[in-house]
This record gives C-alpha cells, sequence and structure tokens, in this order.
C-alpha cells in the first residue's frame, strides 16, 4: 500500500492548518503536525482542532513530542536525530506507530536497528526548504530502499510528476509540505498527486 503523508510547514497559523488538513484528510494517509516553535500546550491544541474537524486520529502524526501522541493516542510520532531512540518509545509504547527522518544509510539501518517502523528520507529533489543544499536524487533512495527492509517515505521537493519515477525507486511513500499547504487549491493538489500515485480509492 502506498503512503501519502502530509507534512506542516510551520509557517501557518493553527486555524489555516487545521482547516486545510480538514479538506483533504480524506485523501492521505497522513498528517504531520511538524510544529518545532511550538510548545507541547500547542501541539495539543492542534491535536484537539484536528479531531473537532473530523481528521481520524489514526492519521494523526506528531513530531518529536512523544507526550502528546500517547495522551492524545494519535497515529504515530515522528522522530529526527535529537529525538530519543525508537526502542526507548517502544520499548514504553509499543502500540505507537514511530518513524524516524534519515539522512544517510547509516542513519537508516540504525533507524531500522532500534525499532522504527519507517524511516523518511530526503531531501530527494531541490527545493527551497532546503535552499543551496545539493538534493540527494533517486540514485540514493534507490539505493537506501534496497539497504533497509522497512518503508522507506521519500521527502523533498516532489512534484505530482516526480511521484512515479519516486515509486519506481523503492520508496513506499511519499510526504509533502508547501506543494499542499501553500496551494491555492490544495485539495485539487492531493488530489493530483493520489492521481499519480495510481489509487482511485482513499480512506475516509
Amino acid at each position: 500500500m502506498k503512503e501519502f503523508h502530509l507534512i506542516s510547514t510551520g509557517n501557518q497559523s493553527m486555524d489555516t492548518f487545521v482547516h486545510i488538513s480538514s479538506l483533504v484528510h480524506s485523501y492521505v494517509d497522513y498528517i504531520h503536525i511538524r510544529e518545532k516553535h511550538r510548545s507541547a500546550k500547542e501541539i495539543s491544541m492542534i491535536v484537539e482542532k484536528l479531531l473537532e474537524a473530523n481528521v481520524p486520529t489514526q492519521k494523526i502524526i506528531v513530531n518529536d513530542r512523544v507526550d502528546v501522541a500517547v495522551v492524545y493516542g494519535v497515529g504515530g510520532v515522528q522522530l529526527a536525530h535529537h529525538s530519543l531512540a525508537p526502542k526507548r518509545i517502544k520499548e514504553k509504547f509499543p502500540f505507537l506507530r514511530v518513524g524516524r527522518s534519515v539522512h544517510t544509510l547509516e542513519e537508516a539501518k540504525q533507524a531500522e536497528d532500534e525499532g522504527a517502523d519507517y524511516v523518511v528520507f530526503g531531501h530527494i529533489y531541490e527545493t527551497n526548504c532546503k535552499e543551496g543544499l545539493k538534493p540527494r536524487g533517486l540514485s540514493s533512495l534507490q539505493q537506501l530502499a534496497s539497504y533497509i527492509c522497512i518503508p522507506v517515505v521519500a521527502i523533498g521537493g516532489i512534484k505530482p510528476y516526480h511521484v512515479r519515477d519516486v515509486f519506481m525507486a523503492g520508496a513506499k511513500g511519499i510526504a509533502v509540505m508547501s506543494t499542499v499547504f501553500d496551494a491555492d487549491d490544495p485539495l485539487y493538489m492531493v488530489q493530483l498527486y493520489r492521481k499519480q500515485m495510481g489509487e482511485n480509492t482513499w480512506t475516509f
């Protein structure tokens, strides 16, 4: 099953993020709350607003804040290099889906060995979020995807016309930020991505 992840940009108000998420959640598998500048209390407020907007609990992923993820029983937690090790979280909360953001083969293998359920790898293409940094490209994605057994979710500059190539390189999912959240018509954009993924049914 191909996965479609949406990740907040960190540049929008809570209400804007929640509003867009409420419009598009039927077409995506996961919505990540990635708001590094916000407190645990603010993150919890976003979770509550998403739930009030009828975004399914299991589709919500909280970045780094294991406490918020556990308290609200959301779909999972996404870890960064500075976060707790996946194995520590799995020991206490085996029911929680744990992802890890990685940039190298070594980091990906370590994440797998420590019990991560999947990794997010990038950036694959040029993106304003990583301005001036050379993209890792499809060949690096293909190498990493063949190196580990857990699913790889590709991120970074992925446009709808890139989707087929990304999955052909071995990714099991794609992650998108500004292409959807900054779009004039976010709903149209997620539908376009889904069309390129070759899936005609969605989870509600």
